[in-house]
C-alpha cells in the first residue's frame, strides 16, 4: 500500500512538472506569437511609410523633371544666345543635393556645353562664307579705286577732279565697311602700310568717314612719333570706328575733338564728342564690346548687326591694343580713349619723312625730336588712297620742287654774308612758318599743266642743291623697272639667239 501510494504521489507530482511545463512553454509560445505579431505589424508599417516616401519622391521627381522641361531647358536655350537671362533652379531647394537633382543639373550643364559648341561651329561657317564674300567685294573695291585713282592723275579739269573725288570718296566709304565686316569675320585688315607717323593715321582714318570735316584734331605728340609698319591701319581703323559714331550720335552743328597725347605706357587718342551720350547698360555693353578678351559671335551682333564696336574688340585683341568707353565727355557726350602700347611706337626723321602736309602740326617745339637714326632714314611715306588726298590734300612728292615763295634778286656785288640776302639754309624752326631748308625741301603739289609764264622759272639765286633726297620709288615704279628689265632681258636673248635656245 505504502508504495502505491508512493508511486501515485510520485505519478502526480510528475504530472503537475509536465502540466507546469506545458503551461509554460505554451505561454512563452503565446508571448513570442504576440511579440512577433507586434513585429510584423511595425514591418508593415515601415513599409507603408517607406512606399508613402516612394511616392512623394516619385512625385517630386516628376514634377522637377516636367519643371526641367518647361522651364530651365528653355531658359538655359535662351542663355546661349542672351547671357543675361537667368536659369531658374529646382522646385525644392533641397532637391539640388540629392542624386537625382545633382544628374539633372549634369544634364543642363551638357546641355549649354553642346549649345555652345553647335552656336561656334554654325558662327564659324558663317564667318567662313562672309570673309570669302568680303574679300571678292573688296579686291572688286580697290580695283575701282585704282582706276579712280588714275583717272584723277589724268584729268585736270577742276569740276571732273572734283567729282571724281567725291565717287572716290563714296567707294571708300563701301571699302571701309566691307574691311570692317572682313575684320569681324577674322580676317586679315587688308592693308600692309610703311611706318607712318601717328597724326597721319588718325588723319587717314577721318578721311574714310561722312562728315569728316567736322573733325578736330589737336596733335600734341613729338615731332616724328609714328607707328609700327602692322599697327598703322588697325590704329586708322580703329579711329574711323570710334570717329564714325561720334558723328552719327552727335548733332551736325557740333564738334568732334581728337587730342593726340603722350602717356606713360604709349601714346593715347582721346575722342571727345558733344552728343547724346550713353546710359549705364549701353556704356557696360560697348565696353564688353571692345574690351572682351573673348570673341563675339556673329548673333551677338543684333538685327541689322552693328559690326564696328565688334571690329575694334577683334583688332584690341589681335594687335594688342586697348580702348576705353566707361568715361562720359566733358561736353555730355561719350569720350573713347584709344592706347597704343609703347611696342608699337616708333619714330621718324620728321624732316626726312614729313608728315602729311594738310595734317596738323605738332604743339611740341622742334627741339624735343629725336635724331635722325639709320632706321628711319630712306623708308616711304604711308601710301593713302586717292579719297585721302582729296579729302586731305594729300600729294605723294615726284620730285624735289623750289617752294613757291618769291626769293628777292640778289645783288652780284653783294657779300655772301649779306643779311639783305637770304641764305639756302635759313628757315624759322617755328611750326607752320618759313619756308623748308633747301636741303629738306618740304613736297608741294604740282598740275600736270604746261606751263603757260615762260617767265616763271625757279630763280637762280635759289638752285635746286645737289644733296637733296632723291624721290621716293613707288612700289609701281619698282614694277615697271622690273618689267622692263625683264622684257629687255628677253628680247636681247632672242636677238642672240633667233632659234630661240637658252643662251645659258
Amino acid at each position: 500500500m505504502i508504495e502505491q501510494t508512493v508511486m501515485a504521489a510520485g505519478g502526480l507530482a510528475a504530472g503537475t512538472l509536465l502540466a507546469l511545463a506545458f503551461g509554460g512553454g505554451l505561454l512563452r509560445c503565446r508571448r513570442d506569437r504576440s511579440r512577433l505579431r507586434e513585429e510584423i505589424d511595425g514591418l508593415r508599417d515601415q513599409l507603408d511609410d517607406a512606399r508613402s516616401r516612394a511616392d512623394r519622391v516619385s512625385a517630386e521627381l516628376a514634377a522637377e523633371i516636367a519643371h526641367l522641361t518647361d522651364r530651365r531647358v528653355p531658359a538655359v536655350a535662351t542663355r546661349a544666345a542672351h547671357p543675361h537671362v537667368q536659369v531658374p533652379g529646382p522646385l525644392s531647394p533641397g532637391f539640388a543635393r540629392t542624386g537625382p537633382g545633382a544628374g539633372l543639373d549634369g544634364v543642363l550643364h551638357a546641355l549649354s556645353s553642346a549649345m555652345t559648341q553647335e552656336r561656334k561651329r554654325v558662327d564659324a561657317a558663317a564667318r567662313a562664307g562672309m570673309r570669302g564674300t568680303t574679300r571678292e567685294i573688296q579686291a572688286g573695291l580697290y580695283r575701282l579705286q585704282d582706276v579712280l585713282r588714275g583717272l584723277q592723275q589724268h584729268y585736270d579739269d577742276p569740276e571732273l577732279a572734283q567729282t571724281l573725288f567725291e565717287l572716290d570718296h563714296e567707294n571708300e566709304q563701301s571699302l571701309r565697311r566691307a574691311q570692317v565686316a572682313a575684320v569681324v569675320c577674322g580676317a586679315w585688315v587688308g592693308l600692309a602700310r610703311q611706318e607712318s607717323h601717328v597724326v597721319d593715321a588718325v588723319t587717314g582714318g577721318q578721311s574714310r568717314i561722312v562728315g569728316y570735316h567736322r573733325v578736330r584734331v589737336n596733335n600734341h605728340l613729338e615731332p616724328g612719333t609714328a607707328l609700327v609698319s602692322h599697327a598703322v591701319e588697325p590704329v586708322a581703323i580703329i579711329v574711323a570706328e570710334l570717329l564714325d559714331n561720334a558723328l552719327r550720335h552727335s548733332s551736325r552743328d557740333t564738334d568732334v575733338t581728337v587730342s593726340l597725347e603722350r602717356a606713360h605706357h604709349g601714346v593715347a587718342v582721346t575722342i571727345d564728342d558733344a552728343g547724346v551720350g550713353m546710359s549705364a547698360d549701353e556704356r557696360a555693353y560697348a565696353q564688353r564690346m571692345v574690351a572682351s578678351r573673348e570673341p563675339i559671335l556673329l548673333s551677338d551682333l543684333g538685327d541689322p548687326p552693328r559690326m564696328g564696336l565688334a571690329a575694334i574688340g577683334q583688332l584690341t585683341r589681335q594687335f594688342d591694343l586697348s580702348v576705353d568707353l566707361s568715361t562720359p565727355s566733358p561736353y555730355g557726350g561719350v569720350r573713347a580713349v584709344l592706347l597704343v602700347n609703347s611696342h608699337l611706337i616708333s619714330h621718324v626723321d620728321p624732316v626726312v619723312r614729313p608728315p602729311a602736309a594738310a595734317a596738323p602740326r605738332s604743339t611740341r617745339p622742334a627741339g624735343t625730336q629725336q635724331p635722325v637714326t639709320a632706321e628711319t632714314t630712306g623708308k616711304l611715306p604711308i601710301r593713302t588712297s586717292a579719297s585721302s588726298r582729296a579729302v586731305r590734300a594729300i600729294a605723294r612728292p615726284t620730285r624735289p620742287v623750289v617752294p613757291d615763295r618769291p626769293v628777292p634778286d640778289r645783288d652780284p656785288a653783294a657779300p655772301a654774308d649779306d643779311p639783305r640776302v637770304p641764305a639756302a639754309h635759313d628757315h624759322d624752326d617755328g611750326p607752320g612758318h618759313g619756308t623748308a631748308p633747301a636741303d629738306d625741301v618740304l613736297p608741294q603739289r604740282r598740275r600736270r599743266r604746261p606751263r603757260t609764264d615762260p617767265g616763271a622759272a625757279v630763280p637762280a639765286a635759289c638752285p635746286v642743291p645737289e644733296q637733296a633726297q632723291p624721290p621716293a620709288r613707288t612700289p609701281e615704279d619698282s614694277a615697271a623697272a622690273l618689267g622692263a628689265l625683264q622684257s629687255g632681258t628677253a628680247a636681247a636673248r632672242s636677238t642672240a639667239d633667233p632659234e630661240g635656245n637658252d643662251p645659258r
